[in-house]
């Protein structure tokens, strides 16, 4: 079995391996090299069982998968790594139509399958979560503006009322205080919407973007970023104004957290899955900083609109980073502990 006819696997987001009758590797596709940390020389002709501590077991689920022409899925399959602890993986089994006895098997990392779960609903529940605020918002501009006016009303009837100069300036200032916190609704409210513009694509370099974003911040709170960049790394498309406002939020959140020092880290990635899409090769992009972490409480929440960590703060700037991530096909994870907070974007560069 050549390996050109099986030219249509090649770009699967799944590790998958073709298996003859007497279940020996026949090909093995890129993805599954990346995942079995081997290339694809070393494991034709080898025995699939001999690389898995359960050999019996599966070796009698695989050929009773054939002999029946069902699928089988097994969950504990542990494929040996030499050195290191063995990789949990689901194995899936088909046989090939026209081609007897001879099987395809994909195997998912348990652990991979889990993340991509997590990825899949972050993605839902920001869907989600966006359209409620679009429409929360929307309900809340109108009877702002109907209040601020109002307000503005009250403030011109006050020079007529025969009240004394005292008396109405007290009053006035209990009129500005609904005008600007009315506008600070306002300005809130005009947030929550900014993301739902189409992205403005274009090409672009990444570490312009990291540079722009280094001197807002340099500026703003007199904080030290960093820099350790990958030069290998290509110019993407993407839209300059919305990658700058995502990692700006995270890093104006690192600084107003307390951090004292904030690095961008670049490297590219190759063979990487995205949201079940499989690129040759992406872009990754860490945040780390020193500062107190992400409360335990909130971890699992922190993409969430109106979740802060910081008394005072909108809860939007992470929110608003995801969703511009997310237009971009990307992801956004992040590990947080006392002393050492890194978000990590994930970007295709294809």
């Amino acid at each position: 079995m050549a390996g050109a006819e099986f030219a249509g696997l090649e770009l699967l987001a799944t590790a998958v391996v073709v298996l003859d009758d007497a279940l020996v590797v026949r090909y093995a596709n890129p993805a599954a090299e990346n995942l079995l940390a081997t290339g694809a020389k070393s494991l034709l002709g080898q025995s699939f069982l001999d690389h898995f501590a359960e050999r019996d077991a599966l070796e009698g689920a695989l050929r009773e998968a054939r002999a029946t022409h069902w699928d089988y899925a097994a969950q504990t399959a542990s494929y040996l790594r030499p050195g290191r602890e063995p990789l949990p993986v689901a194995c899936v089994a088909t046989g090939i139509e026209g081609r007897d006895r001879a099987l395809i098997v994909e195997l998912r990392p348990i652990e991979q399958q889990l993340r991509l779960a997590r990825e899949e609903r972050l993605v839902f529940e920001q869907q989600s979560n966006r359209e409620l605020i679009r429409n929360l918002a929307h309900e809340i501009k109108n009877p702002l503006g109907g209040l601020r006016g109002s307000a503005q009303l009250l403030e011109r009837e006050l020079d007529q009322s025969g009240l004394g100069r005292s008396r109405v300036d007290e009053l006035r200032e209990y009129t500005q205080i609904i005008i600007q916190e009315s506008d600070r609704l306002q300005a809130l409210m005009d947030r929550m919407l900014t993301p739902h513009r189409a992205p403005r694509i274009e090409p672009l370099g990444i570490h312009e973007v990291l540079e722009r974003v280094r001197s807002l911040v340099k500026a703003e709170f007199g904080i030290e970023i960093g820099r350790d960049y990958d030069p290998s790394i290509p110019e993407m498309l993407g839209d300059r104004e919305q990658l700058i406002q995502a990692v700006l939020n995270i890093a104006r959140n690192a600084a107003q957290a307390g951090a004292a020092h904030v690095d961008f880290r670049t490297r590219a990635v190759r063979q990487v899955t995205i949201l079940r899409q499989r690129y040759r090769l992406a872009l990754e992009l860490q945040v780390i900083d020193d500062g107190p972490g992400v409360p335990e409480e909130i971890q699992d929440r922190i993409f969430n609109p109106l979740v802060s960590g910081r008394q005072g703060g909108t809860g939007l700037g992470l929110s608003l980073a995801q969703t511009f991530v997310q237009y971009h096909q990307g992801v956004i994870e992040f590990e947080s502990r006392p002393g050492r907070t890194n978000f990590r974007i994930l970007l295709p560069l294809t």
